[in-house]
């Protein structure tokens, strides 16, 4: 291999307008027939690669587009469907595939949860009874396709078998070895196979070597390793990490492969130090991550030009590929349809498109290239929104200065709290309550389309979501709830809400990227210092509780939900940020309570998944967040209701932190997963109020009472019923109005006869 390299690990599938959502969506409306369907994703695909191959890329993925999620994908290539849904054998069918992610009214769908400390969501496989077989080899059908249509040489990327067994369930933990080998002869068959097809480089991704793993783990990986190079010698395997640093540096880079792919990004500089300590193996090839493939900022070029520098001196020329950290599904696709973002701003942005114009910049340059004048602009442009005064708040600094010397406000013991809140609300026992937003129709997201656009005004605006509010107020006291929410219908996303009313935000057209399924989210870009600009809910929450007698919670975004859904700046650190948003949500929180609001719900469903990769790191990190939801949350009077919730995340770790929040009710997602957390909560007693979410509101699907109960029972084993909430598991944006109704009815008789089960004296 002669000189330096460029690579890229995967690129956003979604489409620069979201093409890939809406051919999803037609699809399963029944719009649109599967040959369209697949014809329309095959463009997407094409397209996506010839974008790579114009930007001049060496190294082009295959195989990282999905039709859902990779990690299914990579089950159903093994035959995993569970027992509940109607598959026998060989290629699993396009519609048992979206069965999978989707459920149907006879079966759940597989769980959802955090890929790694991301904010996307991979199905979690099932193993349980289960003998995998290889019933389609999807890398080498999208090698062919690259080849035969672009003439493209493509890199095929595959989920390592390690990590696929790992982030599965479905089988004791004990057993890893033992079910990792059930893969290896299935994996090998793939590499065979691809090595046939003409192949010269395979990525097999293993993120799981970034996460805190045991001496007998990384001796399974030795061990599956050795295996494929004993009977695959041809073939040239690209080991991948990413997200953080390798623990085990030697014995990784020791892996008979022959490219070792590192995160120079987010591995605190540990990977770099390991090299410069320890050395690189002279027969490897080192592909370097040193362009942020999470955030949107520009690479400073002289900064990441040093980095490659000393890789080379260490390396060689020969050896070193360029590559951004992890995959670009994290970012939006292009920054060229973006004409309303100020120019200073623009300057110092990259998204996907950017991100590879960067890869190339840099190969080019360590190749001998003079890009001086591009990386002065690049230096330019950083400093000047550095030395802006969006960034440099005054009373935003004093505010945070203080910090330095207080802490969060602490509120009295629940117990006093409790007893108050209970004397205030008069409560049933077992209550019940949804987790904030009602079903976002057609009529409500065109309504607010043609109010953004001037074509409705601002009043004709607020007396539609005034209705609609009034709607589903009406509809939660037919249902029988306990707890109202006023619904959410004038927000678009439950960060970027929030994010447009405060100071310090910016916002795209098209910066779209792909949360879970068709789920597609538009993450703010958070530039400046945060300011509080004045109430942001009140008028709404106030509007719908003057309806009803019953209570009528407030909802916010927590500040680590804001922090980790966004793309946070970079020039200070993930505390500071927290803390100025906390400080501006504080405002907000006292606000609602004056207005006579005593139930406030501040969301923190991304809490979980900004927990560090390293086990070590974890204590550092959840202080920040527990104090930055304190700091929020804090200065209420013992009457008001502090409501939190989380979801689509593994929370056993964290529960002394979670209790720690000091929130007076907390929700957790659990309707797929209950088992799993009730172990949890055998061992760890929590005595605030509590909702385990009773049924799944990701699948069109109308819940049987019976499941419910069923549930609820296997909570209430291990919880003390008095401190227990009924729930959905998440908001019903994405739900139908009929479904929503017909769910929520038969989520109130199941806790109707829950109640009756306990028997408990309901006041």
């Amino acid at each position: 291999m002669a000189g330096v390299r460029s690579s890229n690990l995967g690129y956003p599938r979604i489409g620069e307008k979201r093409e890939w959502k809406k051919a999803l969506e037609a699809f399963w409306a029944g719009k649109i027939e599967e040959g369209e369907f697949q014809q329309t994703m095959k463009t997407l695909r094409l397209h996506s690669l010839e974008k790579q191959k114009q930007a001049g890329i060496d190294f082009i993925p295959v195989n990282d587009f999905t039709l859902y999620d990779h990690v299914l994908d990579t089950a159903a290539m093994f035959g995993l469907v569970p027992e509940r849904f109607s598959y026998k054998e060989g290629k699993v069918p396009l519609s048992t595939y979206f069965e999978l992610a989707r459920g149907n009214q006879g079966a759940v769908a597989m769980e959802m949860t955090k890929w790694f400390n991301t904010n996307y969501h991979y199905l979690v496989p099932e193993l349980s009874g289960q003998t995998p077989n290889l019933v389609e080899n999807r890398p080498l059908h999208y090698y062919q396709e690259a080849k035969e249509e672009l003439g493209i040489e493509g890199k095929p990327v595959i989920l390592g078998p390690i990590t696929f067994v790992k982030l599965s369930k479905g089988y004791d933990k004990e057993q890893l070895k033992e079910v990792v080998q059930k893969f290896v002869p299935l994996y090998k068959k793939i590499l065979n196979e691809l090595k046939e097809g003409g192949v010269e480089w395979v990525q097999v991704d293993e993120p799981i070597l970034s996460t805190t793993l045991s001496r007998e783990e990384i001796e399974l990986f030795k061990e599956v390793y050795e295996e494929f190079q004993r009977d695959l010698p041809e073939l040239n395997i690209w080991l991948q990490t990413y997200f953080d640093s390798v623990d085990y540096y030697k014995e990784v880079v020791s892996l008979p492969v022959q490219a070792i792919g590192l995160d120079f990004i987010h591995d605190g500089g540990r990977n770099l130090q390991h090299i410069l300590s320890e050395g690189f193996p002279e027969n490897k090839v080192l592909a370097a991550g040193v362009i942020n493939g999470r955030n949107i900022w520009c690479a400073n070029y002289a900064e990441t030009y040093q980095l490659l520098g000393e890789l080379l001196r260490n390396v060689g020329s020969g050896r070193l590929i360029v590559q951004p950290s992890c995959s670009l599904l994290h970012v939006p696709v292009t920054l060229k349809l973006e004409e309303e973002i100020p120019q200073l701003l623009k300057q110092n942005l990259a998204f996907a498109d950017e991100k590879l114009t960067e890869v190339i910049h840099l190969t080019e340059c360590l190749n001998g290239a003079d890009h001086e004048a591009i990386f002065l602009e690049n230096k330019n442009s950083i400093e000047k929104l550095n030395q802006s005064e969006i960034r440099n708040n005054t009373q935003v600094r004093k505010g945070l200065e203080q910090l330095l010397f207080e802490k969060p406000s602490k509120r009295d013991s629940f117990d006093v709290r409790d007893a108050a809140q209970k004397e205030a609300y008069q409560l049933p026992f077992l209550p019940t309550t949804t987790i904030g937003s009602f079903p976002q129709t057609k009529e409500v997201r065109q309504n607010r389309a043609l109010w953004r656009k001037g074509e409705r005004t601002t009043e004709q605006y607020e007396a539609f979501i005034q209705a609609e509010t009034e709607k589903w107020v009406r509809l939660q006291e037919e249902i029988g709830l306990d707890v109202f929410v006023h619904g959410e219908f004038e927000r678009n996303d439950m960060v970027e809400f929030f994010g447009e009313k405060l100071g310090g935000f910016h916002f795209t057209k098209f910066g779209w990227v792909q949360s879970y399924g068709s789920r597609c989210v538009k993450p703010p870009i958070i530039f400046g210092d945060v300011t509080y600009n004045g109430p942001m809910t009140v008028k709404e929450t106030v509007y719908a509780q003057n309806l009803t007698e019953k209570p009528v919670k407030g909802m916010l975004t927590g500040p680590v939900t804001i922090y980790n859904w966004s793309f946070p700046r970079q020039d200070l650190s993930k505390e500071q940020v927290m803390n100025q948003i906390a400080l501006a949500l504080q405002k907000e929180v006292e606000a609602l309570e004056a207005a006579g609001i005593g139930m406030i719900q501040v969301d923190e469903p991304a809490l979980r998944e900004g927990l560090p990769l390293k086990k070590e790191h974890w204590e550092t990190y959840l202080q920040i967040a527990v104090n930055a939801f304190q700091l929020a949350t804090g200065s209420v009077k013992n009457q008001t209701q502090i409501h939190t919730h989380m979801c689509y995340s593994n929370f056993e770790d964290i529960i002394e932190s979670i209790d720690a929040l000091d929130a007076d009710v907390i929700s957790i997602e659990t309707s797929k997963s209950h088992g799993e957390l009730m172990r949890s909560f055998e061992d760890y007693t929590y005595n605030k109020g509590i909702g385990l979410g009773v049924y799944d509101i990701h699948s069109p699907r109308v819940p049987a009472e019976e499941e419910l109960i069923q549930n609820m029972d296997r909570a209430l084993r291990v919880l003390d019923p008095s401190i227990f909430w009924i729930n959905p598991d998440c908001g019903l944006k994405t739900r139908g109005e009929t479904e929503t109704v017909d769910a929520l009815k038969v989520m109130v008789m199941a806790a109707k006869k829950a109640r009756e089960k306990f028997s408990f004296n309901i006041q």
